[in-house]
């Protein structure tokens, strides 16, 4: 959530606007406003776990039905070995690919190679510098988190 200005926030994902000013215009005392919006994140969190579960779910019946095409792709293929076969339903033809294979060990110059960008180390750099180490650019920021259960 973004603070866009005084009175609203902007649910940077959704596009979402949480009019701050509308709430704190809600004729309903402090406790109860405080208890109903504790609710509302309660319930947003469980739909996020359900919601990470449902995405974990079909993520394994993708995996396992991209898995089940390629192995009857591959029986098919040496099935047909390389022959030409079509009906009124499907047509199965061939085409030539080229790759490169790099077999174990092999010295490769170094204008083939490509090297990832460095990218930091939170937990290292966060465990030096509560040692006492000094990064220049970098401090240790304690925050106040809200925790609604």
């Amino acid at each position: 959530v973004k603070l866009e200005n005084s009175d609203n926030y902007v649910d940077t994902e959704t596009g979402e606007i949480i009019d701050v000013a509308a709430i704190e215009q809600l004729e309903m005392d402090r406790d109860k406003k405080i208890r109903n919006i504790a609710c509302w994140i309660r319930n947003l969190e469980a739909d996020e776990k359900a919601l990470a579960d449902q995405i974990k779910t079909f993520t394994v019946r993708k995996n396992a039905a991209k898995n089940k095409r390629e192995s009857l792709k591959s029986y098919l293929a040496n099935f047909l070995n390389g022959a030409k076969w079509q009906n009124s339903e499907v047509a199965i033809s061939w085409r030539k690919s080229e790759s490169v294979e790099v077999e174990e060990g092999a010295a490769i110059p170094e204008q083939y190679l490509r090297y990832k960008e460095p990218e930091i180390n939170k937990a290292q750099l966060k465990a030096d510098l509560k040692a006492g180490t000094v990064v220049y650019g970098c401090q240790l920021v304690t925050k106040n988190n809200i925790q609604v259960k």
